[in-house]
Parts: C-alpha cells; sequence; structure tokens
C-alpha cells in the first residue's frame, strides 16, 4: 500500500517538474489501484486464516499493526468510493479537503509496514524515504517546487530522514547499537541501504529538472536569432 500510495503522491511533483499536465489523468487510476492492491492484501490474509472471520477478526483487534493496516484501509475506502466525477461535482471543495486524508493514509500504511517487516525494514525505510521527499516537496513554497535549490534541498534531506527512521527502528524495537545502523549506511560492502536509493531516486528527478532547464535554455536562444529576423 505505502508504494501505490508514494507513486499516487508522486503524479503531482513529476507533473509540475516535467510539465506535463496529462499526468494528472493517471492519479485517480493510480488512487484506486491502491485501494485494490489493500483489498487483495486483506483477502489474502483472510485466506491465510482460512476463511476464518471470527479470527481475522481477533487478529486485526488484537494486534497494533493489523488495526493500523486495516484502519488505512477503511479511510483508503473512502477515497475510493468518492474519487468519481459525479462525488467531486457533490462535494466540490470538500472533495480536496477529504482526498487529503491520503497523507494521513500513507503516514498509517508506513508504520503498517514497518511493524509487519520486523527484522528486515529496508523497503518499508525506502518507502518512508520517498514519502519523506514527496511531502518535504508539498511543504516548499510553491516557487522553489520547480527551483534546482528546492530540489537539491529535499534531495539531500531525504536519504538523511530515511536513515534516520532505520536508525531508530532498529534501536528502538530490535534493541540494536544505533551507532551500527548509522554507519552500516556508509560501508560500501555492505548491499546498498535504503537511504542511497532514496537519494538516488531525488537525483534522477534533478538531473532530469537540469536537463529540462538546460534545454529550454538553449531552445531559447535558438528562437532568438528567428525573432530577430
Amino acid at each position: 500500500m505505502c508504494h501505490w500510495s508514494d507513486v499516487t503522491l508522486a503524479v503531482t511533483p513529476l507533473r509540475r517538474i516535467a510539465r506535463y499536465g496529462n499526468l494528472i489523468d493517471v492519479r485517480r487510476m493510480l488512487g484506486v489501484g491502491a485501494f485494490c492492491y489493500a483489498v487483495t492484501h486483506i483477502l489474502l490474509f483472510i485466506a491465510d486464516q482460512m476463511f476464518d472471520l471470527a479470527t481475522v477478526f481477533s487478529e486485526i483487534w488484537m494486534r497494533i499493526y493489523l488495526t493500523i493496516g486495516f484502519t488505512a484501509l477503511l479511510l483508503l475506502q473512502v477515497l475510493a468510493v468518492t474519487s468519481t466525477d459525479g462525488w467531486q461535482r457533490k462535494l466540490k471543495k470538500n472533495w480536496k479537503r477529504l482526498h487529503r486524508a491520503i497523507f494521513v493514509i500513507l503516514a498509517l500504511a508506513l508504520v503498517h509496514f514497518l511493524m509487519q517487516s520486523k527484522l528486515n525494514i529496508a523497503d518499508a525505510t525506502f518507502a518512508a524515504g520517498l514519502a519523506a521527499w514527496l511531502v518535504m516537496w508539498r511543504l516548499l513554497p510553491r516557487r522553489w517546487r520547480n527551483g534546482l535549490a528546492g530540489l537539491t534541498l529535499i534531495t539531500l534531506a531525504a536519504p538523511v530522514i530515511t536513515v534516520g527512521v532505520e536508525t531508530a527502528w532498529y534501536g528502538w524495537v530490535n534493541h540494536v547499537n544505533a551507532l551500527r545502523v548509522f554507519y552500516a549506511n556508509f560501508n560500501p560492502a555492505l548491499a546498498p541501504r535504503p537511504a542511497l536509493k532514496v537519494l538516488l531516486a531525488g537525483l534522477a528527478v534533478l538531473l532530469y529538472a537540469v536537463a529540462r532547464r538546460l534545454f529550454e535554455l538553449w531552445r531559447a536562444r535558438r528562437t532568438e536569432p528567428l525573432a530577430a529576423e
């Protein structure tokens, strides 16, 4: 659910940075896809419990990470049901307010993912790092969001947050020495850590923005002599 939510939230920044407005057309489909994935996730859990609904509801009630995940699913269901044009017309301005609940859902899904992962939280931490990038982009002043300075700032900040999440989680839940986890992110002998993957993802967006900016400058200079003629 986290990765689907990250992809859904990535539509707006990518649309603005790439200046490709048609991306907005897929955002609703991705949101519904996130809901379908979450439903499939819980159906597999029900099947794992041999379709014993009493046991399923007992597990959801007794295990906090399942309670958190189920809460996220219920909220996501509300967004999926109200994602149609009809509901958008009916709710008007309240539609946007309601669909900002995606950030609450993302936070719940991340906690659920982290708690479910237990010993190996690499994927969950990577999802948390991407979420941090996407949230920070929205917190930037509007004039900074597509600028190279703003993108550089969040590209450098997101891996730091990722390391912080990984270090804090292993230290709190598994009682692993925080310095060991921290230094593992800088050990080239180990598999690439989530923070490095988050950094590479941010750099990819930043490099695209730089390339687009250079292309626009080149095109502008190329058209200047034609305009003078």
